[in-house]
Formats: C-alpha cells, sequence, structure tokens
C-alpha cells in the first residue's frame, strides 16, 4: 500500500484539502451540522413566541391547555457512532473513484472533526453481518484505528445480497445512550429496513449518508455489456443501445430515489447524499446549510414540505 493510501496518508491529505475549508467555511461552528444530541430536560416553561416548535411538550400542552416547551442542559460531548456497511456493493464506482473511497474520506474527515472537539467517535463494520465493533474513544490515533479497519478488510468476491437489517437492529442493541448516528450507506439493500431505520432515530440523532455513483441513475449508450452483481455475482446480458432499456433503467432508479426519500423522511432522518463525482467539503456544507436553514424556518412555525433530504 503507497503511503498515500494508508490511514496517515489519507487523513494527513484530507486534514490539509477538506477539514481546512471546512474550518473556514463553518467558522468553527460545526454543531451546524447536528442538532439534537446530549440533551438532558431540564425544566417546563410555558411558549413563547420565536421559542422552537419542536420543543413543545404537546403532553404537558394537552393537560393543561397551555403550550410549554422542554428546556434542555446541552452536554459538551457527544458520542457519535459510524455504521458503515462495506458490503461489496460499495466498491462500485464508473470513473477512477469508488463508493467505498467516498466512505472512507467522509468518515475520516467527520471523525476527525468531531474528536478534535473532545467528542468520541466509535464505528461498526458491515459486510454480511455484523463483525467488527468499534467502541467510542477520542483522539486521532483512535481516528487511525478505524481508517485501518475500513481498509484492511478482506475483499470479498460474492456474499448474499446486503440485508441493512443486520445492520441497524445491532446498533440499538449496542448503542445505548442517546448518540448522534451516522449510516453510510449505498442502501442498496433488500427491502424492510425503514422500520428498523424510523426505530433506531426515536432513540438517537440519526443521518443517513447516501453513497451513490452517476451510472447508477442513468446508463449511457455503450453498446451491449455484461452487467454484474457486485455482491451475489449474477450477470446479465444487456444492449444500451436500446433506448427503452435506458429509459425502463432510468425510471426505476428513479422509483427507487423516490422510496428512499420517503423512508428517510418518514424516520424524520436527514440525508446526506455523496456521489463519487461530487467534492466532498462543498456537500457537507450543503448539508449543513440545509439544516440550519430547517432548523430556522421550524423555529418560525413550519417547514416548506418541498424541503426533503440533503
Amino acid at each position: 500500500m503507497s503511503a498515500s493510501r494508508t490511514p496517515e496518508g489519507i487523513l494527513r491529505r484530507l486534514e490539509w484539502t477538506v477539514i481546512r475549508r471546512l474550518d473556514g467555511l463553518l467558522h468553527g461552528d460545526y454543531r451546524t451540522l447536528f442538532r439534537g444530541y446530549g440533551l438532558d430536560l431540564a425544566d417546563l416553561r410555558e411558549y413563547q413566541y420565536h421559542d422552537d416548535v419542536r420543543h413543545i411538550d404537546w403532553n404537558v400542552t394537552a393537560r393543561l391547555q397551555t403550550p410549554y416547551v422542554r428546556e434542555f442542559n446541552e452536554e459538551r460531548e457527544v458520542a457519535a457512532w459510524f455504521l458503515l456497511d462495506l458490503s461489496p456493493s460499495v466498491d462500485f464506482g464508473s470513473e477512477q473513484v469508488k463508493k467505498r473511497a467516498v466512505s472512507t474520506e467522509f468518515v475520516a474527515v467527520l471523525t476527525r472533526l468531531l474528536t478534535r472537539h473532545g467528542n468520541r467517535v466509535g464505528a461498526m463494520f458491515y459486510g454480511g453481518e455484523v463483525d467488527t465493533v468499534i467502541p467510542t474513544r477520542s483522539g486521532r490515533r483512535h481516528v487511525l484505528h478505524i481508517l485501518h479497519g475500513m481498509l484492511n478488510r478482506p475483499e470479498v468476491r460474492q456474499s448474499a445480497a446486503t440485508n441493512l437489517n443486520d445492520l441497524l437492529r445491532p446498533a440499538y442493541d449496542i448503542i445505548r445512550r442517546r448518540s448522534l448516528v451516522f449510516i453510510v450507506s449505498d442502501f442498496i439493500s433488500r427491502p424492510g429496513w425503514a422500520e428498523t431505520l424510523a426505530h433506531l432515530a426515536r432513540r438517537h440523532e440519526v443521518i443517513a449518508v447516501r453513497l451513490y455513483d452517476p451510472l447508477e441513475m442513468e446508463l449511457p449508450d455503450l453498446g451491449l455489456l455484461i452487467i454484474q452483481d457486485s455482491e451475489t455475482g449474477e450477470q446479465i446480458f444487456v444492449d444500451t443501445h436500446d433506448k427503452g432499456f435506458r429509459k425502463r433503467f432510468a425510471e426505476l432508479a428513479v422509483k427507487r430515489e423516490e422510496e428512499l426519500r420517503t423512508a428517510f423522511r418518514r424516520a424524520g432522518v436527514d440525508a446526506l447524499e455523496l456521489a463519487t463525482d461530487d467534492d466532498l467539503a462543498d456537500a457537507i456544507m450543503r448539508f449543513a446549510d440545509l439544516r440550519k436553514r430547517r432548523s430556522q424556518l421550524a423555529a418560525g412555525g413550519g417547514i416548506p414540505q418541498h424541503m426533503g433530504a440533503a
């Protein structure tokens, strides 16, 4: 492995190229990325103009017939978990960059941002099942430990189809205390995980980090191709010159997009979408801006229906 592909080499490069940019753009307010974590209920009081409507306690409001809001004490330290889908499908990439590389860089940037402020991070690795759990700790050495685990996993040529339930259910049992949870996956999975996601989001602040490649959205005209499922190894022969086939492929991709966004919205989970051809710092800033605007709108009394996942 070349020095640039070692955990130390990757982290050092990202500290210079991405993390420094984010420091300048966020102006130290990295918490605009994360809301609703580390909060302990301190008191209840009557609602006042400009209070955040998300803090209204509806049970007390209904009982007393007067709007009441919850006040919280915010903990200084955050426990963040990264649930990492490292199944074979994340090894796909139509150009020079694969989804796995995007996942690795995202984890490197976010874990370093968090640990620099004294917060603790942990990780769970999934590759057909949860096979590695790294408890939450802080410090640069711990970030390198997580990256080493991601980079040195044995390559899996073939496996059963991904089932995200096998990642989300253990997380609910393992992560007991309210935490910030990043689910980093392409969300190419057997169905049935959306309810488990919603269950997890009721205990933790959950952010779905969705990895994708532009070729998964729309096929170019490349003539006759053999397409192989990266997990099951199943192969099919397709004619991408056929406009009807490309149209059906695009329609199925749109349908899947709608289903994903519906699942995230129903679970109350924001989604950060990372493409293999995207700029990581720009994508994180777009996500931070969206969450900040949404929080401001919520405090003003409502969120427009068109503001969906990032």
